[in-house]
């Protein structure tokens, strides 16, 4: 299973699925699209309209936009 979370250090609910992946010891790639162009442009080609939408969870080939909770167990 591959998992990304795109977001920012400052946001607060990027810190909170952080916190949600490590207490589960799931391996995950934190992408911080305020300090990498890359990262920025791999985010805005999952969205029609191009925006800086985080935080997102990739997982493997399933996009989840600011899950629930309940959302995120669903896909791990």
């Amino acid at each position: 299973m591959s998992i990304k979370l795109f977001g920012t250090e400052k946001c607060h609910k990027t810190q909170y699925y952080k916190t949600f992946l490590k207490t589960r010891n799931l391996h995950y790639v934190f992408l911080d699209v305020e300090k990498n162009e890359l990262f920025a442009e791999e985010l805005r080609s999952l969205y029609e309209n191009r925006k800086l939408n985080f935080p997102t969870i990739t997982i493997d080939h399933k996009k989840l936009r600011n899950p629930t909770d309940k959302q995120l167990n669903k896909w791990l």
